[in-house]
């Protein structure tokens, strides 16, 4: 028997894999901007707006927690109906 909250009701581990998802959208976007002058023969960004590409490392990771959490979440609820 598996219990699932409704649809609408919010789980743990969600607004980590928004918040970790809006992050590497801003990551991905960083990285166009910061290869664009490669390819197009302009001047290079200074090193501050490479540092910004690794946010995509960072959403990735904190989408990866999000999951991490809710799995944890429904293993702890699937033991507790299970007692």
């Amino acid at each position: 028997m598996t219990v699932t909250p409704p649809a609408d009701e919010a789980r743990p581990g969600d607004a980590l894999v928004k918040a970790g998802g809006i992050v590497f959208i801003v990551g991905a976007v960083a990285t166009l901007a910061t290869m664009a002058p490669l390819f197009l023969d302009l001047e290079p960004f200074p090193s501050y707006a490479w540092a910004l590409c690794m946010l995509m490392g960072v959403g990735f990771a904190i989408s990866a927690a999000g999951v991490l959490r809710s799995a944890a979440a429904q293993r702890r609820a699937a033991r507790a109906s299970q007692a």
